[in-house]
């Protein structure tokens, strides 16, 4: 290695060390002022109204809190009930529409991978459009429906129009492009049907892929926010993403902790599905 060549590298290091810093800085925060108590918040963070009257003031960022408390959590998880209540909304919101998801779009794929139809591609790109449409476009159609359907203010409203997103069968349908059809055949020659064929042969080669779409949908519909606001008028039947939004500056302590508390389920799935998660995407095609 030159010396142009060793400077460039440890110039990328830096780069990318500063830019990790950047990312992972926010997290830090939320964890470490989810352990400090309301008052030291307030003093810290108090002056951020006064920054928007124009005064000249400054927010005191601590890493490392005076005083390590737990009464934050303890506000979140027993004296507020809403704030499970909620949780578990989101709970029984997320997993129908990832495994609804997982069954539909890997038989999707199967077969816009694997089987030979006519019209096969132009079937699989008029789908894939339905996948580049803003969710914007997509909404006012999917509320007349769900209105029609008698949906609104029902979480089916929004499990429905998830299990049949066309990305999670983009994702496998590039997956299971790269498996050799002699597999296939060979299975034949031994007398498999087609849904001996998926279930023994292709669901096993796929584990990466249905890994990386188990993380890509949980993260997604964890998050969602627009599709609740309008199909749940009830708030008793909203997730959990919504509750957050609602929590006010008199309770930034309890903001903090929520917030550790929300983002945990999804830190400990992508730390323990990560090998899977990477695999999946590079060998899928897609690009982040």
């Amino acid at each position: 290695m030159t010396k142009t060549e060793g400077l460039m590298k440890s110039l990328r290091t830096l780069v990318l060390a500063v830019l990790a810093i950047v990312m992972i800085a926010p997290v830090v925060l939320t964890v470490t002022n989810s352990l400090t108590t309301e008052q030291e918040i307030g003093l810290n963070y108090g002056a951020i109204g006064r920054l928007d009257a124009g005064e000249n003031t400054f927010v005191n960022l601590k890493v490392i809190p005076d005083k390590v408390s737990l009464e934050q959590y303890a506000k979140v998880l027993t004296d507020t009930p809403q704030f499970l209540f909620m949780f578990w909304n989101s709970v029984l919101v997320v997993l129908p529409i990832i495994a609804g998801q997982v069954v539909v779009a890997s038989l999707a794929a199967y077969a816009f991978a694997k089987l030979r139809f006519q019209g096969r591609d132009k079937l699989f790109l008029v789908y894939l459009l339905t996948m580049l449409m803003p969710f914007q476009v997509t909404l006012v159609p999917n509320y007349i429906i769900a209105d029609r359907l008698g949906l609104t203010n029902s979480q089916a409203a929004i499990i429905l129009p998830g299990i049949f997103a066309a990305f999670g069968v983009f994702l496998l349908r590039q997956f299971m492009m790269h498996i050799p059809y002699a597999y296939i055949e060979a299975a034949k020659i031994d007398g498999a049907g087609q849904l001996r064929i998926f279930c023994a042969i292709v669901l096993p080669m796929v584990k990466p892929a249905l890994a990386a779409l188990v993380i890509l949908l949980f993260v997604d519909n964890w998050n969602m926010v627009e599709q609740p606001l309008i199909f749940l008028q009830d708030a008793i039947k909203q997730p959990l993403s919504v509750y957050l939004s609602r929590i006010n500056e008199e309770a930034r302590g309890v903001a903090f902790a929520a917030s550790v508390v929300y983002m945990t389920p999804m830190v400990l799935l992508f730390l323990y599905a990560e090998p899977y998660f990477i695999e999946g995407v590079q060998l899928s095609g897609v690009k982040g």
